[in-house]
Order: C-alpha cells, then sequence, then structure tokens
C-alpha cells in the first residue's frame, strides 16, 4: 500500500486586479474595479469589445479595451456569446487576466485573498508518510506560496523554511525563490512527513486566505 498521500488544492482569488487610473470626476489618480459588464460596438461588421471598470470612489466609468474593429468572422463564437450575455465566469477570467490589464494600465493593484478547497486523490489520510499537494489555479493569483502553505497547514514560515532547506519540502517547478512567488496552476509541493508535524489542514476544509 501506498503512503504517499495524494491531495489536490483548488485556489480561486477573491479580488480582480485593479488599474490606478486618471478619474475625470475625482481629478486624481484612483483604483478602478471591474462592473462585471462587458460593452460592444459594431461598426459594420466590425466590432468593438470593452470591459467596463469603475471608479471605487465616485463611480465614474473606464472602458478596457479587450478588441477593436474585430470582424465578426475573426471572433471566437464561445468568447461572443458570452460577452453578449454577460457571462459571469467568463468576465471574471478576462478580469483577472493582468497580462492583458498591463496593456491598458501602468499601475496595478493585486489582492492576496483566495479561496482554498481541498481534495484527496489518493491514499490514506489517517496513515502516510509522504503528501503531494497539486495546485489547481485557474486564474492569475497574488497569493504567494509560503502564505498558502503557512496558513493552510498550520505552521510558521520559519517552519516551511527549514523542511525546504532540509529537502523535507520539495517544489515543482523548481526556481530560486519559488517559495516566494505567487501560487500557479499546476505547482506541486512535495513533502515528507514525521510524527514531529502537525498538519492537520493538508487534506480537508475550506479556507479563505486573509490579505
Amino acid at each position: 500500500m501506498s503512503s504517499t498521500l495524494h491531495v489536490q488544492w483548488t485556489v480561486t482569488p477573491l479580488i480582480a486586479p485593479r488599474p490606478w487610473l486618471t478619474c475625470g470626476r475625482c481629478g486624481g489618480i484612483k483604483p478602478f474595479q471591474s462592473s462585471g459588464k462587458a460593452r460592444l460596438n459594431a461598426n459594420g461588421k466590425r466590432l468593438d469589445a470593452r470591459l467596463i471598470y469603475k471608479c471605487t470612489d465616485c463611480d465614474a466609468s473606464w472602458n478596457r479595451p479587450l478588441f477593436e474593429r474585430r470582424n465578426v468572422r475573426e471572433i471566437d463564437a464561445g468568447l461572443l456569446q458570452a460577452l453578449q450575455a454577460n457571462d459571469r465566469q467568463r468576465i471574471e477570467a478576462i478580469a483577472f487576466d493582468i497580462e492583458g490589464l498591463r496593456r491598458s494600465a501602468t499601475r496595478i493593484e493585486e489582492f492576496p485573498e483566495a479561496h482554498v478547497t481541498k481534495r484527496v486523490l489518493a491514499g490514506n489520510p489517517a496513515a502516510f508518510e509522504r503528501a503531494r499537494i497539486a495546485l489547481s489555479v485557474s486564474v492569475p493569483c497574488a497569493l504567494r506560496l509560503d502564505r498558502l502553505l503557512v496558513v493552510e497547514l498550520g505552521v510558521s514560515r520559519t517552519r516551511i523554511q527549514e523542511l525546504h532547506a532540509a529537502e523535507r519540502l520539495r517544489l515543482s517547478p523548481v526556481g530560486e525563490r519559488a517559495l516566494r512567488r505567487p501560487v500557479r496552476d499546476g505547482m506541486a509541493v512535495d513533502l515528507d512527513v514525521d510524527s514531529t508535524d502537525r498538519l492537520a489542514g493538508l487534506s480537508t476544509g475550506v479556507s479563505v486566505q486573509p490579505g
């Protein structure tokens, strides 16, 4: 019988990145947040698409360009339908696309708050010597890996660093300062466990990572 516990942690960020822009109504640089609504403008057979943002202070609008003067036949049918219907899931994915947002704004505020759910994929949660944590992160998240492990495993950051230094905590993909980088889809954490480690949150529970 395998002594390795395989679990999946699904990390869902709670607050979309906010661009800081000049607000014509407030008269200064202000954070804007996604309204969850898209706007389509037609010019013959060509379309413009915008994601509508609102100033957090005065509710003034900013239209984030998604595409411009695009021939209808060149637009993915699923995307077009989602924009027309203001599909919440598709709009949310666009709002969390920070690389796309950087094409329109130079200053962007990110948030580490996230919802974490856990699922056992294989193994016995009551008896294991090793654990493999597979991370599922559907949209970019600012939450650092070490912060995630500290809160979800219920141990100190010093303990996480000690386990990593002793190669009892291994990361994939590897990299310099990997523990301090934001979590990403496909990351995995391999952990050797002994009786001194109290990892109550390894395989069960639903939590919200604080900021």
